[in-house]
């Protein structure tokens, strides 16, 4: 049996038949019915990780063959292939285990395709009020959730979220609940009116005035994000960084030093918090969605969803 897939050949993106995959002890194979391209899909073109395979790691589909008390639900997948024995893995931590793959990322294919196989342990449940469109954003989510994992927020503490992409505007709305003050910094006048609409203070990077803050999260995607961010955090304050890239650039580690900033690394996240936020309504991600393309056209919409300002672009598999 053969399957339509996004297959990345370490050089170029081709929509092409592949073998489905089999149905491994303690996974589970699911049909996506939409897939989200990612900014990381992006980079993994460009060279980062040096993939190859399907790509695609957001998504949510149904369960085509797996445990019986699996199959027919609706799920959303976490990304990381964790062996599930290690140290990192007893501590529940199994996106750092040493030996994990990486759905569309690190040795594993991924979800732009009909059938993808991926861990039962990975799956959750998507609850009957989360329609597709919302729960294709669990994955991006989560990420974002992972920075209340990771530090302290609350009132009285401000929060400077650099970036008005997909998950900068993830990012801002999370933080916000926690009920810290928060600037988000952008470009686009129309992504930044999004977190308006939510009650969220914003500014253009032209208007902004770079007043140091407690803890700033970078989430440009671009090299010059770190040196901006760096320059807007307090002495002993907190950055937190996001964007993963390909391109590498030297970076000036003295400021960190003299101002004894703290800079944590935050990727992959929590899903229950992410679903929880969905379907309470209390993140929006419909006014994230530009386009939608079938998966036979797989590789305009990665050429859309590279266009510069383009925010969430999905595919119908």
């Amino acid at each position: 049996m053969a399957v339509q897939a996004l297959w990345f050949d370490g050089q170029q993106a081709a929509v092409v038949d592949r073998p489905a995959p089999e149905l491994r002890a303690g996974f589970a194979l699911v049909r996506p019915s939409l897939a989200g391209i990612c900014n990381t899909d992006l980079e993994i073109i460009r060279g980062y990780q040096t993939f190859c395979g399907v790509l695609g790691h957001e998504l949510v589909g149904q369960v085509a063959r797996g445990p019986a008390q699996w199959l027919g639900r609706r799920v959303v997948s976490e990304i990381n292939f964790a062996c599930g024995t290690c140290e990192m893995c007893r501590k529940k931590l199994g996106r750092h285990c040493p030996t994990r793959s990486v759905m569309g990322i690190v040795g594993q294919d991924g979800a732009f395709a009909e059938l993808v196989a991926v861990p039962v342990a990975n799956l959750h449940a998507v609850p009957d009020g989360i329609s597709d469109e919302q729960a294709v954003f669990t994955e991006p989510l989560a990420a974002a959730f992972e920075i209340l994992e990771q530090i302290d927020l609350g009132p009285g503490v401000e929060v400077t979220v650099l970036g008005d992409g997909k998950l900068g505007l993830l990012i801002a709305q999370v933080i916000a609940q926690t009920g810290a003050t928060v600037l988000a910094v952008g470009r686009h006048e129309d992504h930044l009116a999004i977190l308006n609409d939510r009650g969220i203070t914003t500014t253009l990077l032209p208007d902004w005035d770079v007043a140091r803050r407690d803890v700033v999260v970078e989430a440009t995607g671009t090299l010059q994000g770190f040196t901006m961010a760096v320059a807007a955090t307090r002495p002993r304050g907190t950055l937190v960084l996001k964007s993963t890239i390909a391109d590498q650039a030297p970076v000036d580690l003295a400021p960190l030093v003299i101002d004894e900033i703290s800079v944590v690394g935050s990727r992959c996240g929590p899903f229950a918090p992410a679903l929880a936020a969905l379907a309470a309504g209390a993140v929006a991600v419909a006014p994230l969605v530009a386009a939608r393309f079938p998966l036979a056209d797989a590789v305009q919409a990665l050429e859309r969803a590279a266009e510069p300002a383009m925010l969430k672009v999905l595919l119908q598999v």
